[in-house]
């Protein structure tokens, strides 16, 4: 008997509206997304997992400062320095590969820069974790050669872990609830390998658990999407942000089994969308109407305010980004777009 718990987390997009030299004076939203960070990984830090895997993105962009990604690291070294192991898949915002690589070095910093297995003993329990660098192009088509390149087949182990940052058919986004399909740039579920206990993926930023095809048929194996740490788009306003804890168990007679999940939740802000429609009115209606409806929102709400209609010069006295700045309290997120503009 035994019981190894992983802790799961993806899509932290370190670097989000974060302005080392900020030209304007506003609230940014990349501090948040670092307290996020700091959060989800607490459970390691007070040695209540075995393991950390990162699903990738875990920059919001390849081409970043070394100080931003010694920053991203600085939180991961604290777990590993407490012995927790940590393994990270690189993302699509990386372009498959971790910048500055060398601010990561650690001795339990294990980074799937390649396709490649690594191997985790935990006193009687083994745990291989199997992945491979965000595929860009023609992930369906190749991706039983890339799970097959790791190496998995040939680590024995109580449980495997398949950890990916891709989609996989059957993943949903979008308020509409877009459904990922046939693409050649989504995994076809069935062909993911059965030897897995279950897939670990980043990318999909809604928190979901893939447990059937697209036909209802039940998957071979489960696939486990955390989602992403913080809201990074208005697609994004209802969904719930958070992070995994698996907890695997060691039974003679099965081998290793998935025991239970639970997903934790994170803070976040509010966002809302405003509809403003501009062009008959003048400058003390367009004040009035922006002032009114951002007084009853939350102060700490980030707001999209989408203007319908042409524009007029004197208008954008009001409508700047400057001067609806502002208008809104210093807590609060705002910006224009303009749906009608030339």
């Amino acid at each position: 008997m035994g019981i190894i718990r992983v802790l799961f987390l993806a899509d932290t997009h370190l670097g989000f509206d974060l302005a080392f030299r900020p030209r304007i004076d506003r609230r940014r939203r990349g501090p948040e997304f670092f307290a996020n960070f700091q959060r989800a990984l607490q459970p390691a830090l007070d040695g209540r997992v075995d393991c950390v895997v990162h699903g990738g993105d875990l920059l919001f962009r390849s081409r970043v400062p070394a100080r931003l990604v010694g920053m991203a690291f600085e939180p991961l070294k604290q777990v590993a320095d407490c012995g927790i192991p940590l393994y990270l898949v690189p993302g699509n915002h990386e372009r498959s590969a971790i910048p500055h690589r060398h601010l990561g070095q650690h001795p339990h910093i294990h980074i799937f820069d390649s396709p490649r297995t690594f191997r985790l003993q935990r006193d009687n329990f083994t745990l291989a974790l199997a992945g491979f660098p965000c595929a860009r192009q023609g992930v369906r088509r190749d991706f039983l050669s890339l799970v097959t390149q790791t190496g998995y087949h040939r680590v024995k182990a109580d449980i495997h872990l398949l950890c990916i940052h891709q989609a996989v058919e059957g993943a949903t986004v979008g308020p509409v609830g877009y459904t990922f399909r046939h693409a050649s740039d989504v995994i076809d579920a069935s062909e993911i390998p059965p030897e897995f206990s279950a897939v670990l993926a980043g990318h999909i930023h809604r928190h979901q658990v893939l447990t059937t095809n697209l036909h209802t048929k039940a998957l071979p194996v489960p696939v486990f999407y955390p989602g992403s740490i913080e809201r990074t788009s208005f697609a994004e306003k209802n969904e719930k942000k958070g992070y995994l804890i698996l907890e695997f168990e060691l039974k003679a007679l099965k081998g290793g089994i998935l025991r239970q999940w639970q997903f934790h939740k994170l803070p976040v802000r509010p966002m809302t969308q405003l509809n403003l429609h501009a062009c008959k009115m003048n400058n003390a209606e367009l004040r009035s109407w922006i002032e009114t409806r951002l007084s009853v929102l939350p102060e700490d709400s980030i707001v999209k305010l989408k203007i319908y209609g042409s524009i007029s010069l004197q208008a954008m006295e009001v409508l700047s980004a400057a001067a609806l700045r502002a208008l809104a309290p210093t807590t609060m997120n705002i910006n224009a777009v303009f749906v009608d503009a030339n």
